[in-house]
C-alpha cells in the first residue's frame, strides 16, 4: 500500500556562530492512511524538531533543511513553493503544539482562533466559521461551547486549552495529524481524555497520526508502528507488538528496561548509563556506542546503515546487519539512510 507520507533521509541542522547542530540526523519512515506512527525517544533526540521540519516551520537561518524528501501523496513538501505549502499546512496536514498557553494567542478568542483556520482554507465566511468553531469545541467535550467560543485562552484550564489546540488541528479535517507530547503537564485523567478524544476522532474522521512522546505507556495504547529517534538518528522502527516483543536496537532495549511495568520486564529497572552525546559532535560510528552494553570493535568507528528487517522492521545496529543480509539474499533491500 502506497504511503500517505513518506520521510526519506531527512536531516535538519542549526547553524550557529559557533557550531553546527545536527538535530535530526537521518530520519526516513513511512506512514499510511488511518495509521498511527509513534516517534519516541529521550528529550533533546529530535523528535519535535523533525516534526517542524516536515511543515517547514523552523525559522531559516538558523536552521535549514541540508538533506532529504517529505512525500505527502507522492509530492514532496520540500520542493513547494510558499503559497503552494500554506495550502496543506494546517489544511491536510495539522499540528497539535506541545504547549498550548504559549500556542495559543492570548489576545483572540478560542472561537476567533479555531474560525481563522477555517476561512483561511476553506474559504467560509466569518459567521459560517465562528458556527463551525462552536460545532467543533462541542466535539472535542468543551461545556456549553456557544458560550465558552468568547473566551480567551487564559480562561480555560490546561486541558481545555488542549482540546481547543485539537479543535483547531482538526478544523479542516486533515489527512495528517501531527500530535507533539499532547498529554504534557496534564494530570493522569486528563490525559486518558485526550487520549480517548483523539482516538476517537482519528477513527472518525479516518486521518493518519504521528505521536511524538516519549510516554512509553502512551505509544503501547495509541500506536500502530513505531520510530524510535536517539541523538537525532532513526535508530529502529517497527509494528508495536513487535517491538515491545523483541526490540532490535540496544537503545530500545534500554528505554523498554528503564519503565516498570508487569509485560515488558520483571525485576529491577535499569537505567542508559552516560548521557546523549552532544549534537554538535561529527560521529564517526554509532552515536550510541558509548552507551552501549553489547558494542561491537566496530561501533566506535563505522557507521551503520538503517537495516531494513523482516516483518516491517527496521534497526540501525552492526548487530542486525546479517539478519539484513539473509533478507537480501531471499529478494529484499536494506534501506540505507
Amino acid at each position: 500500500m502506497e504511503a500517505l507520507l513518506s520521510v526519506r533521509g531527512l536531516r535538519t541542522y542549526f547553524f550557529t556562530d559557533s557550531a553546527v547542530v545536527r538535530a535530526v540526523d537521518g530520519v526516513s519512515y513511512d506512514l499510511h492512511e488511518g495509521k498511527t506512527l509513534a516517534v519516541v525517544g529521550e528529550s533533546g533526540s529530535g523528535k519535535s524538531v523533525h516534526a517542524l521540519s516536515i511543515l517547514r516551520l523552523l525559522p531559516e537561518p538558523p536552521a535549514k533543511i541540508v538533506s532529504g524528501r517529505i512525500l505527502f501523496k507522492g509530492r514532496d513538501l520540500l520542493t513547494m513553493g510558499a503559497e503552494e505549502l500554506r495550502k496543506i499546512r494546517g489544511n491536510r496536514i495539522a499540528m497539535i503544539f506541545q504547549e498550548p498557553m504559549t500556542s495559543l494567542n492570548p489576545v483572540m478568542t478560542i472561537g476567533e482562533q479555531i474560525a481563522e483556520a477555517v476561512m483561511l482554507h476553506q474559504g467560509a465566511s466569518r459567521s459560517a466559521a465562528l458556527e463551525k468553531a462552536v460545532a467543533l469545541l462541542g466535539k472535542v467535550g468543551i461545556p456549553d461551547p456557544r458560550a465558552r467560543v468568547g473566551d480567551y485562552p487564559h480562561q480555560f484550564s490546561g486541558g481545555m486549552r488542549q482540546r481547543a489546540m485539537i479543535a483547531i488541528a482538526l478544523s479542516c479535517e486533515p489527512d495528517v495529524l501531527i500530535a507533539d507530547e499532547p498529554t504534557t503537564a496534564l494530570d493522569v485523567t486528563i490525559q486518558a481524555q485526550i487520549l480517548d478524544l483523539l482516538r476517537s476522532l482519528q477513527k472518525e474522521l479516518k486521518m493518519a497520526m504521528i505521536l511524538i512522546t516519549h510516554n512509553i505507556g502512551v505509544v503501547a495504547e495509541m500506536a500502530d508502528d513505531v520510530a524510535v529517534m536517539y541523538a537525532g538518528r532513526h535508530v529502529e522502527s517497527a509494528p508495536v507488538a513487535r517491538l515491545f516483543a523483541d526490540p532490535k536496537h540496544p537503545y530500545t532495549r534500554g528505554l523498554l528496561g528503564s519503565v516498570p511495568s508487569i509485560h515488558f520486564r520483571k525485576g529491577r529497572l535499569e537505567a542508559i548509563p552516560g548521557q546523549p552525546p552532544e549534537l554538535t559532535a561529527a560521529f564517526a560510528g554509532c552515536p550510541f556506542a558509548p552507551r552501549c552494553p553489547v558494542v561491537l570493535a566496530r561501533c566506535p568507528t563505522d557507521d551503520p546503515p538503517l537495516f531494513e528487517l523482516p516483518d516491517g522492521r527496521a534497526s540501525n545496529c552492526w548487530h542486525q546487519e546479517g539478519e539484513a543480509r539473509a533478507r537480501r539474499s531471499r529478494g529484499g533491500e536494506a534501506l540505507v539512510s
